[in-house]
């Protein structure tokens, strides 16, 4: 285990993080990572049994490790907005939060969306078609969701630019780009532009309503319990945030794993039908959600490790997702893999609920992509990957056409 950097951001297991995850699976599946102050699971079993352990909390949002006392005071705020996430609550709370959003985020709201999904792929893959080249995580990856949400919630079309660089800043922290300087300045600047810009738009759809999320979510109830204003706009933060930046990676780094298994994607190219199966195991072979955070609530025994109370617990969908005991081949793109029992939404009560629509996006976006594109190419020689240990993404991604 010595032979295994401490750092998680250390450049080539930013690049490949499997290899680095595969070592301690094999070694020590519950591993203690003193850099990161914490514990690492990488077995599909440990993992999936913590995100349904009731024994580990999902609130943990607090200052990272050596932050300074004047900078915890700063960020005091951000932490306020931030709490009031559903992902980052436990029950009751989290429980009241999703009854709620269930109540405005339906399956027949998400299939309501899908012919503008199709319609606004088919427009940029059009002004696409004008150029050699493009950087898809620029160009398409990226402006499809946040067009998206963006009409889901019901923001102007002309503000769809302020929301994506306000959803971009924000990952640096919620991500942990810890690298990265000034990233809580940057972030705690663009999450209150944000909801300043929301407590606008929330005020003028309770005089107002229309036929949008935001509407919804000030109009939910359940026997009389209501989401507060400043709830509303939390979690109006969070679907931004959730709703962009996951399905910008989901299609970049499905092009990518295509490319990466030729034979793969000629036999989806002949039966485009296997678009379902393809996603789901894009999301096992390379997901956007690399890891999740939990936080031990009392002292526990994980195998022969005791964990105690206030530990940090990284759950690792990158590296369940690839366990040979669990899948087939587990290093290899298989469209068709059925069972795919993957965590790429994690388990339990926190199990994503933008699922149906990310897959829905993940569905259009790729196939029509490959329809339109059929022969691109990448230059392998250029990728880097966002120095982030929550999620896996691209910086850019450079196609030939």
């Amino acid at each position: 285990m010595k032979t295994l950097p401490e750092n998680l951001l250390e450049p080539h297991v930013v690049h490949d993080p499997y290899s680095y995850y595969d070592k301690l699976r094999k070694d020590e599946p519950v591993y203690w990572n003193s850099q990161w102050d914490g514990w690492i699971l990488t077995s599909y079993e440990d993992v999936r049994s913590a995100f349904q352990d009731l024994r580990l909390s999902a609130e943990r949002v607090r200052p990272s490790k050596g932050m300074d006392t004047k900078k915890q005071n700063e960020m005091t705020s951000v932490y306020e907005i931030l709490s009031n996430w559903m992902v980052f609550n436990d029950p009751p709370k989290h429980t009241r939060l999703r009854m709620l959003m269930n109540k405005a985020f339906t399956p027949k709201a998400v299939k309501k969306l899908v012919p503008q999904i199709e319609d606004t792929t088919d427009f940029l893959l059009k002004d696409m078609r004008k150029h050699y080249t493009c950087n898809v995580l620029r160009d398409f990856a990226s402006i499809l969701p946040i067009i998206v949400i963006s009409e889901l919630l019901g923001v102007p079309k002309e503000d769809r630019d302020k929301i994506k660089k306000w959803s971009d800043d924000l990952m640096l922290l919620v991500f942990g780009a810890v690298e990265v300087k000034e990233r809580h300045a940057v972030a705690k600047q663009s999450l209150f532009e944000m909801v300043d810009y929301l407590k606008d738009i929330v005020e003028k759809r309770r005089q107002d309503p229309k036929d949008d999320l935001i509407t919804a979510l000030v109009q939910a109830s359940e026997d009389g319990n209501k989401l507060s204003d400043e709830e509303v706009i939390s979690t109006c933060t969070l679907l931004v945030f959730g709703g962009h930046e996951t399905t910008t990676n989901l299609i970049a780094n499905g092009l990518l794993a295509l490319y990466n298994h030729p034979d793969e994607l000629e036999a989806l190219k002949e039966k485009p039908e296997l678009i379902t199966t393809a996603v789901d195991e894009i999301l096992r072979y390379d997901g956007p959600s690399k890891a999740m955070v939990r936080v031990a609530k009392e002292d526990l025994l994980l195998r022969d490790k005791e964990i105690k109370a206030g530990h940090k617990i990284l759950l690792v969908q990158a590296a369940a997702n690839r366990d040979p005991d669990v899948f087939d081949e587990p290093h290899r793109l298989k469209i068709d893999r059925t069972p795919n029992l993957h965590l790429g939404f994690g388990r339990g009560i926190h199990y994503c609920l933008g699922a149906p629509l990310a897959l829905q996006e993940g569905r259009i976006a790729i196939s029509k992509f490959i329809e339109s594109f059929p022969n691109y190419s990448i230059d392998l020689s250029e990728l880097q990957w966002q120095p982030t240990i929550i999620n896996r993404g691209l910086k850019e991604l450079n196609i030939t056409l």
